[in-house]
């Protein structure tokens, strides 16, 4: 059965990441009529963010964002649909998404102020005594090694967590985040009368109240039950006392969070029964904007931080990678890989070896052949999540690597690549790991096909790559964003749930008439070489156990060549300096 939205409503999706904010408007066709960005380091400089964040100098692994940043996007983002006409009268609901497991800390008594905001004011000149920390920690920190074993130890460990909440304790976790807080800052944290995540948070200032965290977004934090979608009483227990409270109710990822705040209806010109969908996580999001909606089907968002994420019915939460609620089928769940060094990683290597030009880059690629001649390359400008290694570069060079035959290779570590193969082996490097960990998680092999997005999805030679590493067509969508995107398609889809009074399946919005909307696919490349991905097959179930000595390591392909290069060893991988 399909549905039809009322002809003349918009549904308004925002995209709050770690860069920017973004704003996308679908029409009730499903198609893009408007679009706004503000880029925090450029158009709010006064923040003196580096990337959107702060790094702490002492090399602690602390990353946050200035909180107070995210509000005044709002405020510059709003001014700019108002000066390009933007009719917020037809909006009949919005929704968005919020970059994973960032966390914001509410002072008591900011309740009141949130429902009596005056709408002759900015929400930054009102809004700027109501956190007891002014800094949100982000995905991008790495602080909380400790408290992630005190949480995993309080269930029985990394595995029985991951069981539990589909995921073992990550740094960058909203739990683990908390307890540091509380234990680091006790003062803040007893000050905290509600603790939102990055999505709760953003719906709250529209709602004007404290929006319930959804239960997608919810099950990033190390506290949630992901099978009955409750708060996990032995999580939250060993995180911090009184979390409970402070975290209020879940909700259902398609929710109305409520009514827009009288706030936007005396300023903007919103319509009083304007609906505020329950936001939820960026990935999450993105998954709705690419419409991945099949068992076998992968996407890669390629942005900050890199991401490939499928679905599955099932659940089989692992030691690494993460389960979730899907957010727009409850009888579904999503698997996700994340991987710290995307896009920025990237850069550094075209501004070092390609003269800070793309297009130097993708000719230094096209120069290269694929599998660069035995030379691999593993990049990470941060502390890397998965797999869990410290910040450097670590470079090898294939010894006996030919087109015939790899059946025996000896790897040594090098200090330096010449620039073309530095330029292709970040992109394989990247691409090897997320192949490996997604054929370990279970992802299928090839699969059926691959959905890109992100910045570097227009990007042909990194297609490319993908076609031939992953062995499958690639698709891409109209519009790199697809966070934004599957935000503005959810509002649209939580409206139609409100209206009939129960869940809805998403793809009954859009069947039949997919191609004629903004969330179509392309073909952007074929599938790659079927021998370059017999090529690079990897068994991940074994494991080698070759070191990395001064005499080099003897790798059986066979056995796992990639995996050996990031094994479980990675003690003994020296960091060298990008």
């Amino acid at each position: 059965m399909g549905y039809t939205l009322p002809e003349d409503s918009l549904f308004l999706g925002f995209d709050c990441s770690t860069q920017s904010l973004k704003a996308t408007v679908l029409d009730a066709n499903l198609s893009i009529i408007a679009s706004e960005l503000v880029h925090y380091e450029s158009e709010l400089p006064h923040y003196k963010t580096k990337d959107g964040v702060y790094r702490d100098p002492s090399g602690n692994g602390r990353i946050v964002s200035p909180t107070l940043m995210w509000v005044e996007a709002l405020d510059l983002l709003l001014g700019k649909f108002v000066k390009s006409k933007l009719d917020f009268g037809r909006i009949s609901a919005v929704s968005g998404s919020g970059q994973q497991h960032g966390s914001v800390y509410w002072k008591k008594g900011s309740l009141l102020t949130l429902a009596s905001l005056n709408p002759e004011k900015t929400l930054l000149e009102q809004l700027g005594d109501a956190f007891s920390t002014k800094e949100s920690p982000i995905w991008m920190d790495s602080s909380t090694t400790t408290q992630c074993r005190e949480i995993e130890r309080s269930v029985g460990g990394a595995f029985a967590l991951s069981q539990l909440t589909g995921s073992r304790a990550y740094e960058r976790f909203t739990g683990p985040q908390i307890r540091r807080i509380f234990e680091m800052q006790p003062e803040v944290y007893h000050d905290t009368e509600r603790i939102s995540l990055v999505s709760s948070f953003m719906a709250s200032l529209l709602i004007g109240g404290y929006a319930s965290i959804d239960e997608t977004d919810g099950s990033g934090m190390n506290l949630m039950d992901i099978r009955q979608r409750i708060w996990l009483k032995g999580a939250m227990e060993a995180t911090a006392p009184g979390l409970g409270d402070k975290l209020g109710e879940l909700a259902p990822a398609h929710a109305v969070a409520g009514l827009i705040a009288p706030y936007f209806v005396e300023r903007f010109n919103f319509k009083k029964s304007c609906l505020v969908i329950q936001w939820s996580g960026d990935n999450p999001n993105s998954l709705a904007g690419l419409t991945l909606n099949t068992p076998g089907d992968l996407a890669i968002s390629l942005g900050t931080s890199d991401t490939v994420f499928g679905i599955t019915r099932e659940p089989q939460p692992r030691l690494e990678g993460h389960v979730l609620p899907n957010p727009v089928d409850p009888n579904c769940y999503m698997v996700m890989l994340v991987y710290k060094n995307g896009s920025l990683t990237r850069e550094d290597v075209r501004n070092r070896c390609a003269e800070q030009s793309w297009d130097i880059f993708n000719k230094f690629m096209e120069e290269t052949s694929p599998l660069n001649g035995g030379k691999l390359g593993f990049y990470y400008r941060e502390h890397e999540i998965l797999p869990p290694l410290s910040a450097g570069c670590h470079r090898f060079v294939l010894g006996n690597f030919t087109d015939d035959s790899i059946d025996e290779l000896k790897a040594h570590e090098v200090h330096e690549f010449d620039d073309p193969p530095e330029v292709r082996a970040i992109i394989e490097g990247q691409l090897l790991s997320m192949r490996a960990h997604a054929e370990r998680f279970g992802m299928p092999s090839p699969p059926k096909q691959i959905i890109a997005t992100g910045g570097a999805s227009t990007n042909k030679t990194i297609l490319k790559a993908i076609a031939s590493i992953f062995g499958c067509a690639v698709y891409t969508v109209q519009q790199p964003d697809s966070a934004s995107l599957g935000a503005a398609l959810r509002a649209a889809h939580g409206w139609l749930c409100n209206m009939e009074g129960c869940f809805v399946p998403i793809s009954c919005m859009y069947e039949n008439k997919l191609q004629k909307t903004s969330l179509s696919c392309k073909l952007s490349m074929p599938a790659g070489d079927a021998q370059l991905f017999s090529r690079v097959s990897v068994d991940l179930d074994v494991y080698s156990t070759s070191s990395f000595g001064s005499g080099g390591a003897r790798l059986n392909t066979q056995q796992g060549l990639f995996r050996s290069l990031l094994s479980e060893k990675k003690g003994q991988m020296k960091g060298l300096c990008c």
